[in-house]
């Protein structure tokens, strides 16, 4: 067992249990998540009966994609009564892919006392009988706690299986179903669909699931019309690889907020380990892994899918991403380049384009990225959002008329949208052009949504503009109140404060703004702080 030595002065061995934890522990903590599993491993070969170093190598060997380690570590864990709750999914995922059916039943019956996850066993219940040769779709009771929660992933899984069977009637309305519930993921979805659809021969319905034209499915439309099918894969699913899917989906799901992303990292992570061929289990693990800081380890998974395949450029976009969260722009926008100019690029491929290009301070690239996104849509039917974010990069590439009149039309298509009203206006107020109409747009946007501290903060900084000094004041504190950390609403404040006559308390705002402010801007709050607001000092 892992022992501390009794006195602050007592030498460790460099080769002991104890110096591999310490110098995992260090990495650990600075981020290194490489070297800390590498000396996590070598602690626990070590010392396999720590629990301390189990407990610690489960979670950095799940983050990291060490799946010998996550498995070791979990069964010390597990015998000594301390296995987190994903650690049950993980050693079901294991006894699918051995095939122990009996095992993986014993598993998901102390899922269900755990409580957690319980929701998800009537489907892994009846991939399970899948492996035993039967076909049992599952089925979600109305009446089952949480029935809720699995009903939003049973019609993926009755598909898949009906498929398998092929019992078209029972799948393709269940497929539907399952894809119009699913939208962040859903070329992906419609692959793996598609490709099972193919792989027992019905190309007419694997093929009306790929729109014509859209280059994430050029690939496999190709393929299907030629009558090979599968999407790289040979036979239809396994029940490890329905279990992976089930455990993406999840871990899609979780980690759509922050607090979730690090569970929804480690299911993601398990559902590689229970598919390791597996595109989609991958894709998702990328994007969970760069966003939760990882974007080395995101790139890597997103390297796992060939690029020659029918999910190669759904692995590409999150490569992307992993690249521009690395530091790597120059290769994240080279790459998105590429993407959006193949045939059928969609909008999404061109928005992450532009995104890319505005940080990069390319407006113009960006602005015209934002309009080709705009190419597959009627005139009258354009999202307003790709309208906001061609206006928003012309109008940082000092090209306002143009931007104005493309806001304006967003404006027009989304006349209660606070965003569009509150960039429109403040825009206009920056510029000190139709402050009246500005104003009214902003006095809007704030009824619509009066928790939203920049928009509050604009309409402050708006009656402040115009004139009414007295009404700005309380307006600009409740948006300091809700932001305290932001320069522009401090200064903004400031600038109020002491045109009131609240000297004092405007040099603590604009102390406050200081404090993350950067460039001219800090210079002219330096300057304001020192001697006062003068004209030349006003915030813009």
């Amino acid at each position: 067992m892992l022992a501390f030595p009794a006195a602050a002065g007592a030498s460790v061995d460099p080769g002991s249990a104890l110096h591999a934890y310490a110098r995992a522990r260090l990495a650990d903590g600075s981020g290194a998540l490489g070297s800390a599993v590498m000396n996590y491993r070598t602690a626990l070969a070590l010392d396999p009966g720590s629990a301390e170093i189990a407990r610690r190598s489960y979670a950095q060997a799940l983050e990291s994609g060490d799946q010998a380690l996550a498995m070791r570590s979990a069964l010390l864990l597990d015998a000594q009564g301390m296995l987190p709750r994903d650690g049950t999914l993980l050693r079901i995922g294991n006894a699918l892919a051995r095939k122990d059916w009996a095992g993986a039943r014993l598993l998901v019956d102390r899922m269900v006392e755990e409580g957690n996850f319980a929701f998800l066993a009537p489907i892994v219940r009846s991939w399970i009988t899948a492996g035993e040769g039967g076909y049992a779709l599952p089925v979600v009771g109305g009446k089952e706690q949480f029935a809720t929660l699995g009903q939003r992933y049973l019609d993926e899984h009755v598909a898949l299986q009906a498929i398998g069977h092929n019992d078209l009637a029972t799948a393709v309305p269940a497929l539907r179903r399952a894809i119009a519930l699913r939208s962040s993921d859903g070329a992906a979805l419609r692959l793996s669909f598609a490709a099972q659809l193919a792989a027992q021969g019905a190309k007419a319905e694997a093929l009306a699931l790929l729109p014509e034209g859209n280059a994430n499915f050029v690939m496999a439309r190709a393929d299907i019309a030629r009558g090979k099918g599968g999407g790289g894969r040979k036979v239809l699913l396994s029940p490890a690889q329905g279990f992976a899917r089930l455990l993406s989906r999840l871990a899609a799901d979780i980690a759509s907020d922050d607090a979730g992303l690090v569970l929804g990292m480690r299911l993601a992570r398990i559902a590689t380990f229970a598919d390791p061929q597996g595109a989609e289990a991958h894709i998702v693990a990328a994007r969970l892994l760069t966003a939760a800081g990882y974007p080395a380890f995101g790139a890597e998974e997103a390297g796992k899918v060939p690029v020659k395949t029918w999910y190669g450029g759904l692995a590409r976009a999150e490569l992307v991403n992993a690249q521009a969260e690395a530091g790597d722009r120059d290769g994240a926008i080279a790459l998105a380049r590429t993407l959006a100019a193949e045939p059928g690029a969609d909008a999404e491929r061109q928005v992450r384009l532009g995104r890319l290009l505005a940080d990069a301070k390319d407006f113009t690239g960006a602005a015209a990225a934002f309009k080709a996104a705009q190419a597959g849509y009627p005139a009258d039917a354009v999202p307003w959002t790709l309208l906001l974010f061609e206006g928003s990069a012309l109008e940082q590439g000092k090209r306002w008329d143009e931007a104005r009149a493309v806001l304006e039309r967003a404006a027009k298509l989304a006349p209660n949208e606070p965003v569009i009203l509150n960039y429109l206006g403040y825009a206009q107020i920056e510029r000190r052009q139709n402050v009246e109409e500005a104003l009214a747009l902003l006095k809007k946007a704030s009824a619509l949504k009066p928790q939203d501290a920049s928009i509050t903060d604009s309409l402050g900084w708006a009656q402040f503009v115009t004139g009414d000094v007295r009404a700005a004041v309380p307006v600009l504190e409740r948006a300091a109140a809700g932001a305290p950390d932001d320069p522009t609403i401090n200064e903004h404040l400031g600038d109020a404060l002491w045109t009131a006559g609240r000297r004092y308390e405007a040099r603590y705002a604009w102390n406050a703004a200081a404090v993350y402010a950067e460039g001219d801007v800090a210079t002219r709050l330096a300057a304001k702080s020192k001697e006062g607001l003068k004209p030349e000092y006003a915030a813009p």
